[in-house]
């Protein structure tokens, strides 16, 4: 992306059309935390902070097509599905020059979230570095959209689960400890779960029942 015309002044500069550039949030669940991927940056502006993945919008390809090509060079990271979450645009975003950015978000699991590149580092969600642009605004607005959909907590675990392990995945997202008699009787009730009829193996005791999200 260029943020600055060669020749021109401050002036100049703000007369042009902001570039626009596409950005992605992925979250995943690393050491049993909320985390994502961030890029450390190496060009100016905010060069040596950490910055979501992604790149400028060119010609021609679709916007979704940028998210994944972006997020892949930069993370080595495939999710199955990325949602456009909003677009960020306020004057004042860069140092440098406006600039919009319209931003996607995925959820992945561990398999998925094992990949990584050369200058990324994955963060906890609730432990940010200092950050280039308003990326750590980003952040926050995507896990408050993730929140709002905290039924889709299940797409961070393997295809089959405890409701412990679910219920911590919800904790991770909410940010609070749940009540584990109030969590099951209402994760079952709003089916977005059925047991398997199978249990965890290599567990004694009682071992936990098994459970798989519903399609």
């Amino acid at each position: 992306m260029r943020y600055f015309t060669p020749g021109a002044n401050v002036s100049e500069r703000g007369a042009l059309p902001p570039p626009v550039a596409v950005s992605t949030v992925i979250f995943a669940l690393r050491e049993e935390t909320l985390s994502l991927p961030l890029v450390k940056r190496i060009k100016e502006p905010y060069g040596g902070l950490w910055a979501l993945p992604g790149g400028p919008v060119t010609w021609d390809e679709s916007l979704l097509h940028i998210a994944y090509r972006t997020l892949y060079d930069t993370t080595g990271l495939q999710p199955q599905y990325l949602e456009q979450l909003y677009t960020f645009g306020e004057p004042g975003r860069s140092i440098a020059q406006r600039v919009i950015s319209i931003v996607y978000w995925a959820q992945l699991n561990d398999a998925q979230a094992s990949a990584s590149a050369e200058n990324v580092h994955w963060f906890p969600v609730r432990s940010l570095p200092h950050m280039a642009f308003d990326h750590e605004e980003i952040i926050r607005y995507a896990l408050r959209r993730l929140q709002a959909k905290v039924e889709l907590a299940a797409g961070f675990l393997p295809e089959t689960f405890t409701l412990a392990q679910l219920r911590h995945v919800y904790e991770e997202i909410l940010g609070h400890a749940l009540d584990v008699a109030n969590f099951r009787r209402q994760v079952l009730k709003d089916g977005h779960v059925i047991e398997t009829g199978e249990v965890m193996a290599g567990k004694a005791h009682r071992p936990a029942k098994l459970y798989r999200a519903v399609e």
